[in-house]
């Protein structure tokens, strides 16, 4: 484990860019850009010509290392006549984001594709591609992706104008897998129900006795229609709505829509409500890693520690209830700060419960790793290397496992985590001993973030009114969740409404990494590679 620095140096031996010094440097390129704005703290704005998408991409990739992590279509052809795309390009190195926009026009609806320079890029393209309309030219691979086979070619749900087709009619079209062939080769599928409890995907495996040498997933068999039921709710009401997105992960969704709500508005909230915004995140850090770990060791055989795991998680959700009324922490957060206050009891039980919890897990992690049998299976199992991480723009635990050093409390701080920077551990060896090890070094760090946030708590109010958004105003969040970053992109609409909310859980651009982890491992070891990533089917298919 090391320990970063706060703010990273720039990328390939640039000087550390500015706001306005990013803003500069976009103004001079000989790309036709308009619109270009700074919106403080950490956004710079620009429209780009569809045409010059690409050259656009690949000079603030070259220049600054950017890469987009959000790709957002919206359908503003009432307001504007056309689509609108946005681009959210993080920069490498340095607390910024560049949002570009481009026009699709209504009777020309091809852009640019950007998934031979970004592979997540053409993930974001294929669920454009479904739920728009819209078509990437050049997309090397435009299978479906949210939509499955039996939904009509020429129905796409997040258009103003879509209309619910009268029927849906599988005509047992097969999703088109990649096959694997040769000698000795053989198919296993897994799935769509599984025998456990957990929620349905398909996996179709390629092995060679029991090598396994590919891997596809289909996914998307609990797809919602999430984005489409944000618009029509309240403003106020997306909270809860955000918070059953993924249910492990319920303040950090909705706190990354309170944040979106609040960069619209551009309103900061009061100190006491940021510090306490800290310890319900990192609660809910807390109490998914101790859970996860004990559950790897399942996986390993030793099933002991995750019986106690699981004690030490219901003690932590039992101190959820007391703290704010409910397990997962839900009802806690509100646009412009948080519900509820905690009393000087409160305070006390926490840092009791907390301390306790974490000296019992530190005596789980010492027996399993003690234990050889636990560590000659971890060790060496579902290894991702640090360039395969990268290229697929792996986030969170299982990128920082991975040796890829990112972590957007640090890197983008919110809430008080500039006052409070996190330690962030980052391992090498991108096998599942060092996401397991991930989990155990941010669990405790978790702990001691909620104890340093509670003593620092000052006197003060937890919230601020939100004003009315003006229809068109757009923000984003960004929230370091238990398992990476969580972005929603928000457009405000009439009638206190969203015109659009858009979605990014860390599911999303990880479930593919699993298809490189597991290659070359034998099938026995499937369960606990997954595990070991234990990505959210929900935050994914949306």
């Amino acid at each position: 484990m090391r320990t970063p620095s706060t703010r990273r140096s720039g990328y390939l031996g640039f000087p550390v860019p500015d706001l306005n010094g990013v803003a500069r440097q976009l103004r001079a390129t000989a790309l036709t850009l308009t619109d270009l704005q700074t919106r403080p703290p950490r956004e710079v704005r620009v429209g780009v010509e569809r045409d010059e998408l690409v050259p656009f991409a690949e000079y603030v990739r070259d220049r600054f290392g950017a890469r987009p992590e959000l790709i957002v279509a919206e359908d503003t052809r009432a307001e504007r006549g056309s689509f609108t795309l946005r681009y959210l390009f993080e920069l490498e190195g340095v607390d910024l984001i560049i949002v570009a926009s481009a026009a699709v026009h209504e009777d020309d609806r091809r852009f640019p594709s950007l998934a031979t320079r970004w592979y997540l890029a053409g993930r974001f393209e294929r669920e454009i591609h479904d739920l728009f309309g819209l078509v990437p030219t050049g997309h090397p691979d435009l299978r479906r992706l949210p939509l499955h086979q039996f939904w009509p070619a020429a129905y796409h749900p997040l258009l103003k104008d879509a209309r619910m087709p009268p029927a849906f009619t599988d005509d047992g079209t097969p999703f088109p897998f990649r096959r694997v062939e040769g000698e000795g080769i053989h198919e296993i599928t897994v799935g769509p129900v599984h025998a456990g409890i957990i929620e349905p995907g398909h996996f179709r495996f390629s092995v060679e006795g029991e090598t396994i040498v590919n891997l596809e997933t289909r996914l998307y068999f609990v797809h919602k229609g999430i984005e489409r039921l944000f618009e029509a709710v309240p403003l106020e009401r997306g909270i809860g709505l955000a918070e059953r997105i993924s249910g492990d992960s319920s303040v950090a969704h909705a706190l990354a829509f309170c944040q979106a709500l609040e960069s619209t508005a551009e309103l900061q909230i009061p100190p006491r409500a940021a510090y306490l915004r800290v310890v319900l995140l990192e609660l809910e850090r807390l109490y998914n890693h101790i859970a996860d770990v004990g559950a790897i060791c399942t996986d390993t055989g030793f099933a002991i520690a995750n019986a106690h795991a699981m004690r030490i998680r219901e003690d932590m959700l039992r101190l959820n209830a007391r703290l704010v009324g409910h397990r997962l922490l839900r009802g806690a957060l509100i646009a412009g700060g948080v519900a509820c206050d905690f009393t000087a009891e409160q305070i006390a039980d926490a840092r009791e419960t907390v301390q306790r919890a974490t000296n019992d897990f530190d005596d789980i992690v010492k027996i399993a790793l003690d234990n050889s049998l636990v560590l000659d299976r971890l060790h060496g199992t579902g290894r991702l290397s640090t360039q395969t991480a990268h290229e697929l723009q792996v986030v969170g635990l299982a990128a920082r496992a991975s040796g890829i050093d990112r972590d957007a409390r640090r890197d983008h701080p919110f809430a008080a985590y500039a006052d409070l920077p996190p330690r962030v551990p980052v391992y090498s060896e991108g096998d599942v001993w060092a996401r397991l090890m991930v989990r155990v070094d941010e669990a405790r760090e978790a702990a001691d973030l909620i104890i340093r946030a509670l003593d620092g708590l000052s006197e003060g109010k937890i919230a601020t009114p939100l004003p009315a958004l003006p229809p068109g105003a757009s923000g984003f969040g960004l929230v370091e969740g238990w398992r990476g970053p969580i972005w929603h992109w928000l457009v405000a609409g009439e009638q206190n409404r969203p015109a659009r909310v858009k979605i990014k859980d860390p599911s999303f651009a990880n479930w593919p990494a699993l298809h490189y982890a597991i290659l070359k491992n034998i099938v026995p070891d499937f369960p606990l590679v997954n595990k070991s990533f234990n990505l959210s089917y929900a935050g994914n298919d949306l």
